[in-house]
């Protein structure tokens, strides 16, 4: 893939992040940048603190010190305008989906639509959901659907559409193809280019698949040592001399997922 948004004003900055819990100190001194229009994969060993920056940029987490931009306001600021600015403009897709699972695939969808819209006609905001679950590539009939009924892959999708319920220029997604099989976390892959085309988007992206990395991500920012060790495209990370680098992206997995990338960059 290659690097978008070259000199453009990032649309998150973060500058000497500090997260401690207690005596455990996750992140301290940490900086990273996110460009207008790219796919930023996040990645790094279990317990580094990727979701944790993750939800300090979105300000579910107050962090001990530091600070953070996002789409030109401070995400730190207690005034309640900035707050709801970085709302109204973020998608989140959590891990897990973070459905209600008392409310059906369209009435989750519409709970952003609620919030934030609430002099939408009823029938306005449920067809405004219809639209998003379609663009997530799910069927129309899925709308009236509870999570539970639906297979994992899907149930992902359902996350996807309400995340784009507000179309919102950022997207954050956290482990979106875990748990699914190869042929499901791929086609994941496709949609999420798909829709960073036709809609503009900026993505955040946090994973341990490395076909994710290769398929769609155009910077990878590496978390270790408490802080992002470096950013940068497929190839600048794969010469960093760092030891976790090294072990993952050069290892037999990540052998077989470079190769993969590059067939599937011939083939198009």
């Amino acid at each position: 893939m290659s690097a978008r948004g070259d000199g453009a004003q990032p649309v998150i900055r973060v500058r000497g992040l500090v997260n401690r819990f207690g005596p455990q100190v996750v992140h301290e001194g940490l900086d990273l940048d996110v460009r207008q229009g790219e796919i930023l994969g996040v990645v790094g060993g279990s317990g580094t603190g990727k979701s944790v920056l993750m939800r300090s940029i979105l300000g579910l987490r107050t962090p001990d010190e530091g600070t953070i931009e996002v789409l030109g306001v401070d995400a730190r600021s207690p005034d309640p305008a900035h707050r709801q600015h970085i709302e109204r403009n973020t998608g989140v897709l959590f891990q897990d989906g973070a459905l209600f699972s008392s409310l059906t695939v369209g009435e989750n969808v519409e709970v952003p639509l609620k919030e934030h819209h609430p002099g939408l006609s009823d029938g306005l905001r449920r067809e405004l959901a219809l639209l998003k679950v379609k663009l997530a590539g799910l069927p129309a009939d899925s709308i009236n659907k509870l999570p539970s009924q639906l297979s994992g892959g899907m149930r992902k999708r359902a996350g996807l559409a309400r995340a784009l319920a507000m179309d919102p220029p950022l997207l954050f997604l956290d482990e979106p193809t875990a748990g699914l099989d190869p042929i499901g976390a791929a086609a994941f892959d496709r949609l999420i280019l798909t829709l960073r085309q036709a809609l503009g988007l900026t993505v955040f992206i946090i994973t341990h698949d490395l076909d994710t990395l290769y398929a769609i991500c155009d910077r990878i920012a590496v978390i270790a040592d408490r802080k992002v060790v470096a950013t940068g495209t497929l190839d600048e990370i794969e010469r960093l001399d760092h030891p976790w680098v090294q072990d993952y992206f050069n290892g037999p997995r990540g052998r077989a997922a470079r190769e993969a990338g590059e067939r599937a960059a011939v083939e198009t």
